[in-house]
């Protein structure tokens, strides 16, 4: 049983700072706006010889359940609930403020143990603010500054003691200390454009889901799980970092990253914003499969066809979904249409899988899911060089390359050299004045060949030394 730590409070107490202090990494996004943080993140973190998942929260907030900000309380008051312990934040530097009385008294009865902890000491006059919480009623506050890193060998100490009280032994429950480093982060953990390591089979199947605001992403992502894990509603731009929950599927283990939506790049001005894209960014150069969501009544916006280029360009795996399909009429007229446009409009990836979703109802999932594995199965897919290069010879005495500036173009072989996504080398001739409508040529020709439908294809072109290169002509 793994040790999980919460970390609470109201709006703008740094909660997200002291995360990202605890797992060693900027994950969490950061502003001096209050109520950046709205969906619940768990990741591994540790503290000296403490090990655990510690979960990051929205801001606590008094408002009515319908609300977007009593949605996420809802999500938080669940995060309580999953926690062993619960860390309690105040801003020693404002001092209190009656919503910490308020929910105060909420982990009270929730029966959790807490500790309390005083942020922002390192600001002039927060002592006064730190000595003031001692009238919430939680024992002592421990005094910490999470931007600089003070007071976590006290809160260390703090959080073994209320474990204790509560019968829980801490380091039994986070397991052995891990050297600073050696535990890797998501993200970091493997390189997405490596060969698969048969001795990491078991590792899962990293899919991220992106499109417009508003597209249905969360609701998507809480639909497969079976639960309301991220938050949703009408409003636009409801997430804003991206979460990554875990997830199983016909005995398949699979992440999934749930992003914020993303808007063309002239209407992002807000840095609050800028960093959510860029979050959304780093989940997509991570995945291996990206499922680009594309709402059925407005589909394939200028900004979609952007968002499909950028995982296209990126070498990930794409695979389109029309959400909202419950809302349209005459569905199989229209899902051709749709697929005739995703190939019109997307040329750089003929054949790209598209599949009719209800988030919502639940319509299309299964067969969603088997379009993701088949698409990575493509991504992964190795060809032999001596089929490669039967089939070149084949497709070049049937069409052969150009004559440039008087030379014929000569292409001698082909091999690939990489997977995720496939890679190829041709050896050609002056490689600098070979079109790219021949390229082109043979790239739908392995596409129709191969069965490479729907991925991105790489193909370089080299050209074979000349042995003879440099050496004077021997005159008889």
């Amino acid at each position: 049983m793994a040790l999980t730590v919460a970390i609470v409070g109201r709006p703008n107490v740094g909660k997200s700072t002291l995360f990202n202090r605890l797992v060693g990494r900027r994950l969490a996004i950061v502003d001096d706006t209050p109520g950046v943080t709205r969906d619940r993140r768990v990741h591994p973190a540790r503290l000296d010889d403490l090990r655990f998942d510690v979960i990051d929260t929205a801001g606590l907030e008094d408002a009515a359940a319908a609300a977007l900000e009593g949605r996420m309380r809802s999500q938080t008051e669940r995060a309580i609930a999953e926690a062993d312990l619960v860390l309690f934040l105040v801003d020693a530097r404002a001092g209190l403020v009656p919503d910490d009385f308020t929910f105060a008294e909420l982990l009270r009865k929730s029966g959790r143990p807490v500790v309390l902890v005083a942020n922002k000491t390192e600001a002039r006059g927060a002592a006064m603010g730190a000595h003031e919480a001692w009238e919430l009623g939680l024992g002592e506050p421990v005094a910490v500054s999470a931007e600089h890193g003070q007071g976590l060998g006290e809160l260390r100490d703090a959080m073994v003691a209320a474990l204790e009280a509560a019968g829980l032994d801490a380091l039994a429950l986070s397991g052995s200390a891990a050297a600073p480093g050696e535990e890797p982060l998501i993200g970091e953990d493997i390189d997405p454009d490596a060969a698969p390591d048969p001795a990491e089979a078991d590792r899962p199947l990293r899919v991220a889901i992106v499109g417009r605001p508003n597209a249905g992403k969360s609701t998507l992502v809480n639909a497969l799980l079976g639960e309301e894990r991220l938050l949703t509603g009408p409003e636009a731009g409801i997430t804003r970092d991206s979460i990554s929950v875990d997830w199983q599927w016909r005995d398949r283990r699979v992440k999934l990253f749930d992003t914020a939506g993303m808007r063309r790049k002239a209407k992002v001005q807000e840095k609050l914003e800028k960093l959510s894209v860029a979050d959304a960014l780093r989940a997509v150069r991570f995945a291996e499969v990206v499922v680009i969501l594309i709402d059925a009544a407005i589909p394939f916006e200028k900004q979609d066809l952007q968002i499909a280029d950028l995982v296209l360009r990126e070498g990930r795996a794409p695979v389109i979904a029309f959400n909202k399909w419950d809302l349209v009429d005459e569905p199989q007229a229209r899902l051709a249409e749709l697929r005739e446009a995703a190939g019109r409009l997307l040329p750089q990836a003929r054949g790209i899988r598209a599949v009719p979703i209800s988030a919502e109802t639940g319509r299309g999932l299964d067969r969603l899911m088997q379009a993701i594995v088949a698409t990575h199965d493509l991504w992964n897919t190795r060809i032999s060089t001596g089929r490669l290069n039967r089939w070149l010879e084949g497709v070049v005495a049937h069409h052969p390359p150009p004559a440039v500036a008087g030379r014929r173009l000569k292409v001698k072989y082909m091999t690939q050299v990489k997977t995720r996504p496939p890679g190829f080398v041709l050896a050609c001739s002056r490689p600098e004045a070979m079109p790219q409508a021949y390229v082109r040529y043979l790239v739908n020709g392995l596409r129709e060949t191969f069965g490479l439908l729907g991925v991105p294809i790489r193909v370089a072109l080299r050209t074979s030394d000349n042995p003879y290169a440099g050496r004077a002509r021997k005159r008889r």
